[in-house]
């Protein structure tokens, strides 16, 4: 039985869908005026895991996961650039396409962007204006009054109290209330704009959420996702804006992954510690990022460093090396064996990937003292259940050189000439040719396939 962490809840639960052997999913998406960060990319890579891996539990999953292309943000970064909005939110939609693919993450069912559902969202607010949930503000906005919603922080797990002494609310004198939220913003001039029967303008950004999900998999389903940051405000409004309009329950399951921190820092602009997806792929495969957040467990904090990322990639490294003396391909899964079970156990406990991926090591240590084939194509095929090891080892291990002298051409003739040397039984040239390789990072292994490399770090002078 899958258990999953529900926020709403602070408990693990037992996933029992809406519909037996389906599964409705909306995660919060991208708002696209700039490249992806790495905060994006674990949002992104979690929920493309816990998609995986529902649908690998047989069940019927429809995954939405949104785009957000008007806000604040984006006008203001498509004002000064002096660049119109769709150009800039097209631009840096194919970027985030880029990016997400390179991690390996496979592309939702729906796309929803926000400007398609103006329609939807208009309907949400007259519902919530005729249930005295939503007002015309003097300043032109129309705006949800959070006092008349009875469950307003049941996410959050705070009063109106405590959300009111805090310090992360707008207060304007439109408002009845500082925690009031707008829905609908009156036109700005030269700000985009859509007509309504409040007047022209444009939706505020938690709406479009609500519009967006239920539009696509119901007014009630089963798993609303995004990050920790977007447990309040956005999908406390969220809730009050659906439950308010449609008098029951919005979604079963939330959960929320983990925060991302640069050497224990929260990551942040203003910080300085501020690394876009784009910057961490010029020094790191895209399969080391994505194993780097896997093997960390989504709803704790990931630490971004050089060091944990040099880590992660000597550990992908010894994955890849285990798969390199066996000819294997993924197949079907036996759960019934150890391993596997193992791994399944740890997957159903609220998606341990530390523990699924510590599975993935005992079987790669078995592949190599005992070289059992079998260990190996079930190492594989377990893998690809969380989007890793989908490539041919060598190409993994053989990477992109960092010095264009050490060429996979001039390595393989090295590679002969030692054969050549050991063949005539010039052991001293077989061993400087292996220690010069060794000094430039190459490490060769034997094996009855022929010798095989990969790139290591260079030994030491």
């Amino acid at each position: 039985m899958l258990k999953l962490y529900n926020t709403l809840a602070r408990e693990k639960q037992a996933f029992r869908p809406i519909v037996p052997g389906q599964a409705r999913i909306y995660v919060c998406g991208i708002t696209v005026y700039d490249f992806l960060h790495l905060g994006h990319a674990r949002m992104m890579v979690v929920f493309d895991m816990i998609t995986r891996w529902l649908r690998a539990s047989g069940l019927d999953v429809t995954y939405v996961r949104n785009i957000t292309d008007i806000d604040d943000k984006i006008i203001k970064r498509a004002a000064e650039n002096k660049e119109p909005i769709a150009s800039l939110t097209a631009r840096f939609i194919a970027a985030m396409d880029e990016d997400a693919a390179a991690l390996g993450i496979v592309k939702p069912d729906f796309e929803p962007r926000a400007t398609e559902y103006i329609t939807q969202m208009q309907e949400i607010i007259r519902l919530l204006e005729a249930k005295g949930l939503a007002y015309l503000a003097l300043d032109g906005d129309v705006n949800y009054s959070v006092r008349d919603f009875p469950g307003y922080g049941k996410l959050s797990g705070k009063s109106l109290e405590d959300l009111r002494a805090g310090d992360r609310v707008e207060i304007t004198q439109a408002k009845r209330d500082p925690l009031d939220f707008v829905l609908w913003k009156h036109a700005k001039e030269g700000e985009p704009a859509w007509s309504s029967p409040w007047g022209s303008g444009r939706p505020g950004w938690h709406i479009e959420c609500s519009a967006m999900s239920s539009a696509l998999l119901g007014e009630h389903f089963d798993i609303h996702g995004g990050g920790q940051d977007l447990q309040f405000p956005h999908h406390e409004n969220e809730i009050a804006q659906s439950e308010g309009a449609h008098d029951h329950t919005f979604v079963n399951y939330w959960m929320h992954n983990g925060f991302v921190r640069v050497d224990n820092e929260k990551m942040s602009k203003s910080l300085g510690n501020f690394f876009t997806v784009r910057e961490i792929l010029t020094r790191y495969d895209a399969e080391v990022v994505r194993f780097f957040i896997l093997r960390a467990h989504y709803r704790s904090p990931l630490n971004y460093s050089d060091h944990h990322l040099d880590d992660a990639r000597q550990s992908l490294q010894r994955l890849y090396t285990a798969l390199n003396a066996h000819d294997v391909s993924a197949g079907p899964v036996d759960w019934k064996s150890p391993h596997a079970a193992r791994f399944r156990e740890a997957m159903d406990d609220d998606f341990n990937t530390p523990e699924a991926v510590a599975v993935l090591f005992e079987l790669a240590n078995d592949a190599n003292r005992n070289k059992s084939q079998e260990a190996a194509s079930l190492l594989k095929s377990l893998a690809m259940l969380l989007g890793l090891l989908q490539r041919k080892p060598s190409d993994f291990l053989h990477g992109a050189p960092d010095d264009n002298a050490w060429s996979p051409d001039r390595i393989e003739n090295m590679i002969s000439a030692r054969a050549a040397a050991k063949k005539s039984k010039n052991f001293p040239e077989a061993d400087r040719i292996r220690q010069e390789l060794l000094s430039a990072g190459i490490v060769l292994e034997d094996t009855p396939k022929g010798t095989v490399w990969r790139r290591g770090q260079p030994a030491a002078p």
